[in-house]
């Protein structure tokens, strides 16, 4: 087995909501998608992890089980954990960002994640109504995701709204719970748009 140079291929977002174990398991997958894994190649210590992005020992057991549960990596004792297959599905990737995260947003991020299920990794945000951090999320995206799922609502800045969300293309783009007016071509998609996802990027794929 020889040593991969997993530290530069790691990143977690201190930003995001999504849980850090599975920031780590999807930058495995992503690193693995992009060729800079390969079979065989060794992994760290779930101790060494720890020590070095300064999570829980549990955090960075969680997302090697999960990657161990889907056939990525595995584990042989006294050497540690290795790449097992780089036979990985092309999963959809998706911006998620919600103003807030309250009883009505935790049922479409339910909805979402069910209706997508293991097809998609979800990179999550909350900007609590700041367009000053909606912006910066936006700007510092160090993803090509497949969709951006936004819902734009504002304490201050919506007049600018328009500005930024239409740096994203617009066949990337669904919005949630509003319509913006400066964005005529583009339609507010609710929860049953979603559910479509995937099978809109099967097209996409098909045809290319």
């Amino acid at each position: 087995m020889k040593t991969s140079p997993f530290y530069k291929l790691i990143y977690f977002d201190e930003f995001s909501a999504t849980p850090k174990y599975q920031q780590l398991a999807n930058s495995i997958i992503k690193a693995i998608e992009k060729g800079k894994l390969q079979t065989e190649d060794v992994l760290p210590s779930i101790n060494e992890l720890s020590f070095k992005y300064e999570i829980s020992r549990d955090t960075a057991e969680k997302g090697y089980k999960y990657l161990k549960k889907i056939g990525i990596i595995s584990s042989v004792p006294g050497k540690g954990y290795y790449i097992k297959s780089t036979d990985v599905d092309r999963k959809i990737r998706i911006f998620l960002m919600f103003n807030k995260l309250s009883a009505h947003k935790k049922i479409i991020y339910d909805a979402l994640v069910k209706a997508l299920g293991d097809a998609a990794t979800i990179d999550f945000y909350i900007y609590n109504n700041d367009f000053s951090l909606f912006k910066k999320l936006l700007q510092n995206c160090r993803e090509d995701y497949h969709y951006y799922v936004i819902i734009p609502h504002f304490i201050e800045g919506a007049e600018s709204a328009h500005k930024i969300i239409n740096t994203i293309p617009k066949e990337k783009l669904i919005l949630l719970d509003k319509k913006i007016a400066e964005l005529p071509v583009i339609s507010a998609l609710y929860m049953r748009i979603l559910k479509k996802i995937y099978t809109m990027h099967l097209k996409k794929l098909y045809r290319n």
